[in-house]
C-alpha cells in the first residue's frame, strides 16, 4: 500500500492516461508504417518503434500497480504535531545555518526542484515521527548532515 496525496494520485492517474491515449497509439501507429515498408528482419524503425511500444507498456503497468495499491491520505485527519506524509517542514542546517522548506511525500511525488521530499529518501527517513525542536543526523553520500526541524504545517 502506497499512501499519497490527492495531487500526486491525480497527477498519476492523468500521466496512465496520456501513456495510454496518446503515447501508446502512436508508438502503434508507428509499427504499423514500419510494417508496411516491408522485411522486418532488417528493418530498424520497427525494431526502434517495437522497443519503445515495450518501454512504453512497463511504464503503464507500473503505473497501474502503483494506483491498484494507492491510498489517497485524508489531509483533514492528519496534524501537525510531528513529521509525517504530507507535512511541510521547516528545518535549519546546524552546520552552515542554511534554512529548507520540503514537503514529505511519497516516493512517487518527490520532485526536490518543487520542494517534495521523499519519505523513503534518508533525511525523509530521520524526519519521519520528529516533532519541532528536535535535531537530527543523517548520513548522506556527501557525509552526515546535522538538521533542526524549526516548524511543521499540513
Amino acid at each position: 500500500m502506497e499512501y499519497m496525496s490527492q495531487e500526486g494520485y491525480d497527477k498519476l492517474v492523468a500521466e496512465l492516461r496520456q501513456l495510454e491515449n496518446v503515447e501508446l497509439p502512436l508508438v502503434r501507429e508507428a509499427i504499423a508504417e514500419a510494417r508496411d515498408k516491408g522485411d522486418l528482419s532488417e528493418n530498424f524503425e520497427y525494431h526502434a518503434a517495437k522497443r519503445e511500444q515495450s518501454r512504453l507498456l512497463g511504464r503503464i503497468r507500473f503505473k497501474q500497480r502503483v494506483l491498484a495499491h494507492a491510498r489517497v491520505l485524508d489531509v483533514s485527519r492528519l496534524n501537525a504535531d510531528m513529521v509525517q506524509l504530507l507535512s511541510r517542514v521547516e528545518m535549519t542546517n546546524i552546520d552552515n545555518n542554511h534554512r529548507m522548506t520540503y514537503t514529505m511525500a511519497s516516493p512517487h511525488e518527490a520532485n526536490l526542484r518543487e520542494g517534495k521530499l521523499s519519505i523513503k529518501s534518508p533525511i525523509g527517513q530521520a524526519l519521519m515521527g520528529r516533532k519541532v525542536g528536535d535535531t537530527v543526523e543523517v548520513h548522506v553520500p556527501t557525509g552526515t548532515v546535522r538538521l533542526r526541524i524549526e516548524s511543521i504545517q499540513l
